[in-house]
């Protein structure tokens, strides 16, 4: 005897897909386990660990922005949907512009992200360099920066276009990113970001 499942089977022969909320509340009832991110990017799920390296440097990006900005201002691993095809990131620290207001749905607008760092982890690193990026740049996210502890090594990319960045600049550990031309407005004092 064959037992058939209707659901599956109407849900594979429909042509809708999972929205973003629905990959998301999947996500908290199976439980995103304790260390971990979850984002969603290109409609794939990613969960990568959040080591001491990583958070080290993103609590030093964050208290560097908060010389200039407003607590509340200053985001970390807060969702926040952008261009593209179920992109659902928790980017590891936002700037939202002074005037935001939240959705309906209580998530910020992208289109109110003025800087986004993001500190590249082994598993995940492709995504910050690619559909994010372009995803950043669709968004007209005016400065994306990249943080690599692997390699010591940072990328800033500016001046939006498309799904593109027309600037990029490179950076080791350890000299001042001055991003006092983009709305974070502070010069980024990376001497204390540490390598894995």
């Amino acid at each position: 005897m064959t037992v058939v499942d209707t659901d599956r089977i109407d849900m594979a022969d429909s042509n809708d897909e999972r929205t973003l909320d629905e990959m998301f509340e999947a996500l908290e009832r199976m439980g995103v386990p304790e260390g971990y991110k979850a984002e969603i990017v290109g409609g794939h799920i990613f969960m990568s660990p959040q080591r001491d390296t990583h958070w080290d440097i993103i609590a030093d990006i964050y208290d560097q922005l908060r010389t200039k900005h407003p607590r509340k201002r200053v985001k970390s691993d807060v969702r926040i949907d952008y261009p593209g095809h179920l992109n659902g990131f928790a980017t590891d620290v936002t700037l939202i512009a002074a005037d935001a207001a939240k959705n309906e749905k209580g998530l910020w607008h992208y289109e109110d992200v003025e800087f986004v760092a993001e500190v590249i982890s082994r598993s995940t690193g492709m995504n910050d360099y690619g559909p994010k990026k372009s995803a950043y740049a669709a968004a007209k996210v005016p400065a994306y920066l990249i943080v690599d502890p692997y390699t010591g090594r940072c990328v800033l990319h500016t001046h939006p276009k498309g799904e593109e960045y027309t600037v990029d600049a490179r950076f080791d550990f350890g000299e001042a990113i001055d991003l006092t031309d983009t709305p974070a407005g502070v010069v980024l004092d990376t001497s204390e970001f540490s390598r894995d």
